[in-house]
């Protein structure tokens, strides 16, 4: 795995000049972040030797390098889930990648069901931990020293300091937020009311299909985290009206606005 890793790397410093510390991956309905990304650089993930392509509606596909407010970075326009059907290697390849290509901190942002019922959609919710209910881990398997430790810690998942920050901007730029536990679900269906009683009772405050492998990762090469959930819809059970993906990815626009004033200036001061 380390060669193909360094081989997508050698492909991508090829393409760009860019150095970038920080890293956004953007969940679903969540791309305009991507319209302040100044002296963009586009490279697609099917381009990308070893890359896995993003198959759900509202993912794009692409990384981008370029800077915001002079900051350089790199965005993840569309994601890898586990329900698509790749591995739990695959779906968080692009994290080792970005490690190798010189990333310190990782903005995670998603879409995702809210069962903390002072929730309503459009919330903004930082992530102060989540739960693995995938059933599955990204780092089982042979370990590679080179690339972290066997036994990774993960009594601070998220990174303290940076929730700590995050909650201070969104105070001077009047950005409402909520603060939780995401629980990470396999998916692709939307959760049972009964199973939403069970994950709330776990001590979860919102539901989705993603992040917690990538931030598993994220830690285990030694990499800050901070996550970032758009609560688009209450949880089955608590949610009177029936799920539909078009209409998370609607709310997720919504809310995109706050989230992108939120994450520029985020990345200014990190």
């Amino acid at each position: 795995m380390y060669d193909k890793i360094m081989e997508s790397v050698d492909y991508i410093k090829g393409k760009v000049s860019i150095k970038p510390k920080i890293a956004i991956i953007l969940g679903s309905g969540l791309g305009d972040l991507v319209n302040s990304v100044k002296n963009a650089q586009d490279i697609p993930y099917e381009n990308i030797p070893n890359f896995p392509i993003s198959t759900v509606k509202g993912h794009e596909g692409k990384l981008v390098f370029g800077n915001i407010n002079g900051v350089e970075v790199l965005l993840m326009q569309g994601r890898f889930h586990y329900y698509e059907g790749y591995t739990m290697k695959e779906v968080t390849y692009p994290i080792y990648v970005m490690k190798q290509l010189g990333v310190e901190k990782i903005i995670v942002t998603n879409a995702c069901g809210g069962i903390n019922k002072s929730f309503e959609p459009g919330t903004l919710m930082l992530i102060n931990d989540f739960i693995n209910l995938f059933g599955d881990n990204p780092l089982i398997g042979v370990n590679d020293e080179r690339l972290g430790t066997r036994f990774p810690d993960m009594s601070e998942p998220y990174k303290i300091e940076l929730i700590n920050k995050a909650k201070k901007i969104a105070d001077k730029l009047e950005i409402k937020y909520g603060e939780g536990v995401y629980a990470g679900f396999m998916g692709p269906y939307y959760e049972t009311a009964a199973e939403i009683v069970m994950i709330g009772k776990h001590g979860a405050d919102a539901v989705g299909m993603s992040t917690v492998p990538e931030t598993i990762v994220a830690n285990y090469l030694g990499m800050d985290v901070l996550g970032i959930a758009c609560i688009t819809n209450m949880a089955t059970g608590i949610q009177k009206v029936k799920h539909s993906h078009e209409r998370v990815v609607e709310t997720a626009k919504k809310a995109s606005a706050d989230l992108c004033r939120w994450v520029v200036r985020i990345i200014e001061e990190i």
